[in-house]
């Protein structure tokens, strides 16, 4: 049990810090730089991406396993993929504009970009790739997800300190963004073949 356990938490470490989507697979990018000059839109789409990721690789497995593989259906993979992921934005969407508006307004095109955000993509092709079964593929799905909410809401600390020093004007802006993006890859570097999957 302690070794199923401990085989759990390595998965769930490895997804979210040595292969963290953002940072070391640089997956996402989009909504990483778009939405993290903002701290609560930041932890919004952070927490909106961890539910559509989860939600919609639990459906993705199932889909893939009891479905697509019994009646030989492997080429629509992608677009079943998609279809789900599409479903839970969309629901989503609706449930944070009925009842958060201030997000809702704060996310803009952001929130309907995560049908289009390829870490939510990437996390149903990995866990089908990897061969996991399907309570791995939740804490790896999870895993996924916590990295990309740390890595988001860590940039935008980071941008709104940056915003505030004294930085050169052909530096301001996405420039300075870029570069502290990459020095944060490369902390996250050092834990590169520590665990994992």
């Amino acid at each position: 049990m302690i070794s199923q356990n401990l085989n759990f938490f390595l998965i769930f470490l490895s997804a979210m810090i040595v292969n963290n989507i953002l940072l070391m697979r640089f997956i996402a990018l989009c909504s990483f730089f778009g939405i993290s000059n903002n701290m609560q839109a930041s932890v919004g789409m952070g927490f909106a991406v961890i539910f559509v990721m989860i939600m919609a690789t639990t459906i993705s497995w199932l889909v893939y396993h009891y479905l697509l593989v019994p009646f030989d259906l492997l080429y629509l993979r992608t677009a079943s993929f998609i279809l789900t992921i599409a479903t839970f934005v969309q629901l989503e969407e609706m449930v944070i504009r009925k009842l958060f508006p201030p997000l809702y307004r704060s996310l803009g095109i952001y929130l309907p970009l995560i049908v289009v955000n390829c870490a939510v993509l990437a996390a149903a092709f990995l866990v089908i790739d990897y061969n996991l079964g399907f309570l791995k593929s939740l804490v790896y799905t999870l895993g996924v997800g916590a990295g990309y909410f740390f890595a988001i809401v860590m940039f935008a600390g980071i941008r709104e300190r940056v915003n505030l020093a004294p930085i050169p004007k052909s530096f301001q802006g996405y420039p300075i963004a870029f570069i502290t993006a990459s020095l944060m890859s490369l902390a996250f570097l050092g834990f590169k073949g520590l665990f994992g999957l």
